[in-house]
Protein backbone atom coordinates (compact mmCIF):
# COMPACT_ATOMS: atom_id res chain seq x y z
CA UNK A 1 0.00 0.00 0.00
CA UNK A 2 0.53 3.42 -0.48
CA UNK A 3 1.05 5.86 2.57
CA UNK A 4 1.02 9.59 2.15
CA UNK A 5 1.30 12.17 5.38
CA UNK A 6 0.94 15.17 6.00
CA UNK A 7 3.38 16.65 8.58
CA UNK A 8 2.62 20.28 10.12
CA UNK A 9 5.90 20.49 11.87
CA UNK A 10 9.65 19.49 11.61
CA UNK A 11 9.39 17.11 14.55
CA UNK A 12 6.01 15.36 14.27
CA UNK A 13 6.97 13.08 11.47
CA UNK A 14 5.23 9.45 11.37
CA UNK A 15 7.51 8.19 13.98
CA UNK A 16 6.34 4.00 14.63
CA UNK A 17 4.04 4.40 11.88
CA UNK A 18 6.96 4.68 9.75
CA UNK A 19 8.80 1.61 11.56
CA UNK A 20 5.29 -0.55 10.82
CA UNK A 21 4.64 0.85 7.09
CA UNK A 22 8.44 -0.34 6.20
CA UNK A 23 7.93 -3.87 7.88
CA UNK A 24 5.11 -4.14 6.03
CA UNK A 25 6.85 -3.57 3.35
CA UNK A 26 4.54 -0.24 2.27
CA UNK A 27 6.04 2.72 0.52
CA UNK A 28 5.89 5.73 1.84
CA UNK A 29 5.38 9.97 0.48
CA UNK A 30 5.28 12.88 2.77
CA UNK A 31 3.96 16.53 2.49
CA UNK A 32 5.47 18.66 5.22
CA UNK A 33 3.18 21.62 5.27
CA UNK A 34 5.60 23.87 7.20
CA UNK A 35 7.70 23.78 4.11
CA UNK A 36 4.80 25.37 1.95
CA UNK A 37 5.39 21.71 -0.16
CA UNK A 38 2.42 21.26 -2.87
CA UNK A 39 -0.08 18.57 -1.97
CA UNK A 40 -0.44 15.45 -4.37
CA UNK A 41 -2.82 13.57 -6.46
CA UNK A 42 -5.70 12.07 -5.40
CA UNK A 43 -4.89 8.62 -7.39
CA UNK A 44 -0.97 9.12 -5.68
CA UNK A 45 -1.64 7.28 -2.48
CA UNK A 46 -3.87 4.74 -0.63
CA UNK A 47 -3.81 5.50 2.74
CA UNK A 48 -3.66 9.11 4.39
CA UNK A 49 -1.95 10.09 7.24
CA UNK A 50 -2.71 13.47 9.31
CA UNK A 51 -0.33 13.97 11.85
CA UNK A 52 -0.04 16.23 15.03
CA UNK A 53 0.96 19.56 15.17
CA UNK A 54 1.14 23.20 17.81
CA UNK A 55 -1.15 25.26 16.15
CA UNK A 56 -5.30 25.04 16.04
CA UNK A 57 -7.03 23.98 13.18
CA UNK A 58 -8.83 27.21 13.05
CA UNK A 59 -5.65 29.40 12.88
CA UNK A 60 -5.74 30.34 9.17
CA UNK A 61 -4.44 33.21 8.79
CA UNK A 62 -1.84 31.89 10.50
CA UNK A 63 -1.39 29.00 8.65
CA UNK A 64 -2.67 29.19 5.19
CA UNK A 65 -1.84 26.35 4.05
CA UNK A 66 -4.57 24.93 6.66
CA UNK A 67 -7.86 25.62 4.02
CA UNK A 68 -6.35 24.09 0.91
CA UNK A 69 -5.17 21.09 3.57
CA UNK A 70 -8.50 20.50 5.00
CA UNK A 71 -10.10 20.36 1.19
CA UNK A 72 -8.03 18.17 0.28
CA UNK A 73 -8.76 15.81 3.91
CA UNK A 74 -12.40 15.99 2.53
CA UNK A 75 -11.43 15.06 -1.16
CA UNK A 76 -9.43 11.91 0.38
CA UNK A 77 -12.24 10.87 2.55
CA UNK A 78 -14.67 11.37 -0.79
CA UNK A 79 -12.19 9.32 -2.59
CA UNK A 80 -13.03 6.34 -0.49
CA UNK A 81 -9.56 6.47 1.01
CA UNK A 82 -7.96 5.52 4.70
CA UNK A 83 -7.27 8.20 6.65
CA UNK A 84 -6.37 8.26 9.75
CA UNK A 85 -5.64 11.91 11.96
CA UNK A 86 -3.62 11.83 15.16
CA UNK A 87 -4.06 15.12 17.61
CA UNK A 88 -4.27 17.74 15.22
CA UNK A 89 -4.74 15.36 12.42
CA UNK A 90 -7.62 13.98 14.71
CA UNK A 91 -9.33 17.31 14.63
CA UNK A 92 -9.65 18.17 10.84
CA UNK A 93 -10.70 15.68 10.02
CA UNK A 94 -13.44 15.87 12.61
CA UNK A 95 -14.27 19.58 11.21
CA UNK A 96 -13.95 18.45 8.09
CA UNK A 97 -16.55 16.01 8.70
CA UNK A 98 -18.91 18.25 10.55
CA UNK A 99 -17.01 17.42 14.33
CA UNK A 100 -16.99 20.97 15.84
CA UNK A 101 -13.07 21.93 17.30
CA UNK A 102 -12.86 23.86 20.64
CA UNK A 103 -10.57 24.30 23.55
CA UNK A 104 -10.99 21.00 26.26
CA UNK A 105 -11.58 21.65 29.91
CA UNK A 106 -8.13 20.56 30.05
CA UNK A 107 -4.96 20.57 29.02
CA UNK A 108 -3.38 17.07 29.01
CA UNK A 109 0.00 16.51 28.75
CA UNK A 110 2.09 13.22 29.79
CA UNK A 111 1.21 9.65 30.07
CA UNK A 112 -2.44 9.51 30.96
CA UNK A 113 -5.12 6.28 30.67
CA UNK A 114 -7.64 5.89 28.15
CA UNK A 115 -10.30 3.31 28.24
CA UNK A 116 -13.10 1.69 24.87
CA UNK A 117 -16.32 2.97 25.05
CA UNK A 118 -19.45 0.29 24.71
CA UNK A 119 -19.38 1.26 20.82
CA UNK A 120 -15.76 0.43 20.70
CA UNK A 121 -16.63 -3.51 21.00
CA UNK A 122 -18.28 -3.88 18.26
CA UNK A 123 -15.61 -1.43 15.91
CA UNK A 124 -13.45 -3.55 13.69
CA UNK A 125 -10.37 -1.36 14.65
CA UNK A 126 -10.92 -1.05 18.51
CA UNK A 127 -12.22 -4.04 19.36
CA UNK A 128 -8.88 -6.49 20.09
CA UNK A 129 -7.64 -2.97 22.26
CA UNK A 130 -7.50 -3.29 26.35
CA UNK A 131 -10.33 -2.15 27.90
CA UNK A 132 -7.95 0.46 29.33
CA UNK A 133 -4.68 1.57 28.18
CA UNK A 134 -1.67 3.88 28.35
CA UNK A 135 -1.11 6.61 26.01
CA UNK A 136 0.52 9.89 25.93
CA UNK A 137 -0.62 12.96 25.33
CA UNK A 138 -0.16 16.69 24.15
CA UNK A 139 -2.94 18.37 23.29
CA UNK A 140 -5.34 21.44 24.35
CA UNK A 141 -8.13 21.47 22.02
CA UNK A 142 -10.85 18.86 21.59
CA UNK A 143 -13.27 17.35 18.85
CA UNK A 144 -17.25 16.99 18.88
CA UNK A 145 -17.86 13.34 17.51
CA UNK A 146 -19.00 14.23 13.86
CA UNK A 147 -22.19 13.36 13.12
CA UNK A 148 -22.72 9.50 11.43
CA UNK A 149 -19.12 8.60 13.51
CA UNK A 150 -18.56 6.40 16.87
CA UNK A 151 -16.87 7.73 19.77
CA UNK A 152 -14.60 4.98 20.25
CA UNK A 153 -12.34 6.05 23.27
CA UNK A 154 -12.22 8.72 26.55
CA UNK A 155 -10.35 9.82 29.27
CA UNK A 156 -10.86 11.14 32.44
CA UNK A 157 -9.49 14.47 31.02
CA UNK A 158 -10.99 14.75 27.70
CA UNK A 159 -14.08 13.02 26.58
CA UNK A 160 -13.78 12.25 23.19
CA UNK A 161 -10.07 10.50 22.68
CA UNK A 162 -11.28 8.50 19.07
CA UNK A 163 -13.79 8.36 16.72
CA UNK A 164 -14.58 6.22 14.06
CA UNK A 165 -16.50 7.59 10.32
CA UNK A 166 -16.25 4.33 8.06
CA UNK A 167 -12.59 4.12 6.62
CA UNK A 168 -11.72 7.47 8.62
CA UNK A 169 -9.73 6.91 12.01
CA UNK A 170 -9.52 9.37 14.43
CA UNK A 171 -7.09 9.28 17.76
CA UNK A 172 -6.49 12.59 19.87
CA UNK A 173 -3.43 10.48 21.65
CA UNK A 174 -0.33 9.42 20.67
CA UNK A 175 0.75 5.85 20.08
CA UNK A 176 2.92 6.54 17.20
CA UNK A 177 5.75 8.18 19.19
CA UNK A 178 9.04 7.10 19.90
CA UNK A 179 11.19 8.01 22.50
CA UNK A 180 13.47 10.97 20.20
CA UNK A 181 9.38 11.68 19.56
CA UNK A 182 8.68 12.64 23.09
CA UNK A 183 12.43 14.13 23.43
CA UNK A 184 11.65 16.19 20.56
CA UNK A 185 8.28 17.99 21.98
CA UNK A 186 9.89 18.47 25.13
CA UNK A 187 12.15 20.69 23.39
CA UNK A 188 9.83 22.25 20.79
CA UNK A 189 7.15 22.89 23.25
CA UNK A 190 8.23 22.98 27.14
CA UNK A 191 6.34 26.55 27.31
CA UNK A 192 3.16 24.16 27.35
CA UNK A 193 4.28 22.48 30.39
CA UNK A 194 2.55 24.44 32.89
CA UNK A 195 0.53 23.50 36.36
CA UNK A 196 -2.57 21.97 35.22
CA UNK A 197 -4.85 18.89 36.57
CA UNK A 198 -3.62 16.74 33.49
CA UNK A 199 -0.21 18.20 32.77
CA UNK A 200 2.83 16.14 34.04
CA UNK A 201 6.38 17.55 34.67
CA UNK A 202 9.16 16.60 32.15
CA UNK A 203 10.92 14.20 34.58
CA UNK A 204 7.62 12.74 35.38
CA UNK A 205 7.27 12.00 31.24
CA UNK A 206 10.69 10.99 31.27
CA UNK A 207 10.62 8.37 34.09
CA UNK A 208 7.61 6.63 32.26
CA UNK A 209 9.37 6.61 28.75
CA UNK A 210 9.58 2.38 29.10
CA UNK A 211 5.65 3.26 27.98
CA UNK A 212 6.78 3.35 24.57
CA UNK A 213 7.02 -0.08 23.95
CA UNK A 214 3.66 -0.54 24.82
CA UNK A 215 2.41 2.25 23.19
CA UNK A 216 3.94 0.47 20.10
CA UNK A 217 2.21 -2.77 20.38
CA UNK A 218 -1.12 -0.83 20.41
CA UNK A 219 -0.17 0.94 17.06
CA UNK A 220 1.00 -1.74 15.41
CA UNK A 221 -2.65 -3.70 16.36
CA UNK A 222 -4.34 -0.70 15.33
CA UNK A 223 -2.80 -0.28 11.76
CA UNK A 224 -3.33 -4.30 11.41
CA UNK A 225 -6.63 -3.70 12.03
CA UNK A 226 -7.11 -0.87 9.72
CA UNK A 227 -4.94 -2.23 6.32
CA UNK A 228 -6.85 -5.93 7.17
CA UNK A 229 -10.50 -4.20 7.48
CA UNK A 230 -10.01 -1.35 4.52
CA UNK A 231 -7.36 -2.16 2.48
Amino acid sequence: MRLHSLEHEPFEGLANIEVWAKNRGHSITRTLLFNKEELPDIDDFDWLVIMGGSMNIYEEEKYPWLAPEKDFIAEAIAGKKIVLGVCLGSQLAADVLGGRVSKNKYKEIGWHPVKLTEEARSSPVFHSFPEKFIVFQWHGDTFRIPPGAIRTAESEGCANQAFEYGRVIGLQFHIEYSIESINSMLRNCKDDIVDGKYIQKPEEIVSQRSNVAKTQALLNLLLDNIEREFA
